[in-house]
């Protein structure tokens, strides 16, 4: 059932998690075996759960020897082929105990844009879940280049949420909810509930952020959050320390309340009734 309230995403049937680099990476690896406890929990209760991990990059760069995110695309491919092999062994072993098997999903932008490789990414994900195999789903940091990168693993979590129908969206950041401004100034309010036609324009979420170790920000999460919620599923932006409490539909962090229409899988909206 499609969430369209923070309460309805306990009774969800399929979800969308996007965690990123900065959660998950470096010194905060330790937040895995945590992140990934919410999600057999889900997964246990019968929800069907797709795991969007930023972290190759990142995971990758100790293991070449890096102190900072490479500018240069060839070292970061390099990185991303270390690193999204280690990454996933990780989630794996923290899998384990709960008997979850992991499958990997590396997609690039022209594969949401073609309509034959769309179809053939939507089915292999619809086949891991029937198979109640847990997907973690990353761009291909490989071979993208930077004319054909999604620009954010945010943007590319809506785009999936879009492909597969999810009944909700959540994407976990660094604070417990959007703002008005950025958290430091003065006056920042958080940000409780966005409806679909809300003024974003108003809220100074500031420019995209590249820091040591990815790319993302507050404005990237609210733009995925409004693409996913535009399309009718509804988004709830919080921190990943929170993941558990956001799978059971706790009161916390910022919703977009999603517009009546739904997208299926062929890419077609429709109105929502009742």
């Amino acid at each position: 059932m499609t969430a369209k309230d923070r309460a309805s995403i306990a009774g969800a049937k399929r979800i969308v998690v996007k965690v990123g680099s900065s959660s998950i990476s470096g010194d905060a690896a330790w937040r895995i075996p945590v992140l990934v406890e919410a999600l057999a929990a889900a997964h246990g209760r019968g929800v069907e759960v797709l795991l969007v991990s930023s972290g190759a990059i990142a995971t990758g760069m100790p293991f070449l020897a890096l102190d900072s995110r490479p500018n240069d695309l060839a070292t970061q491919q390099a990185a991303a082929a270390v690193g999204q092999n280690i990454l996933v062994y990780r989630y794996q072993e923290a899998l384990r105990p709960f008997e979850i098997v992991a499958g990997q999903v590396l997609l690039t932008a022209s594969d949401m844009e073609d309509p034959t490789h769309r179809s053939n990414a939507r089915r292999a994900v619809e086949r891991l879940l029937g198979l109640r195999i847990l997907p973690i789903i990353n761009e291909n940091d490989t071979v993208a280049t930077h004319e054909i990168r999604f620009g954010d693993n945010d943007r590319l979590a809506a785009l999936v949420a879009r492909l597969v129908g999810a009944d909700a969206l959540v994407l976990l950041s660094d604070i417990t909810a959007l703002y008005t401004r950025p958290p430091g100034e003065p006056g920042a309010e958080p940000i409780d509930l966005v409806e679909a036609d809300d003024d974003l324009s108003t809220y100074a979420f500031g420019s995209k952020v590249v820091n040591s170790v990815g790319t993302g920000g507050a404005a990237t999460k609210a733009s995925a959050a409004r693409l996913a919620s535009s399309a009718g599923i509804g988004t709830l932006v919080t921190s990943a320390d929170l993941v558990g409490e956001a799978l059971s539909g706790a009161p916390i962090g910022t919703w977009f309340v999603p517009a009546d229409v739904r997208v299926s899988a062929t890419g077609a909206i429709a109105t929502l009734r009742g």
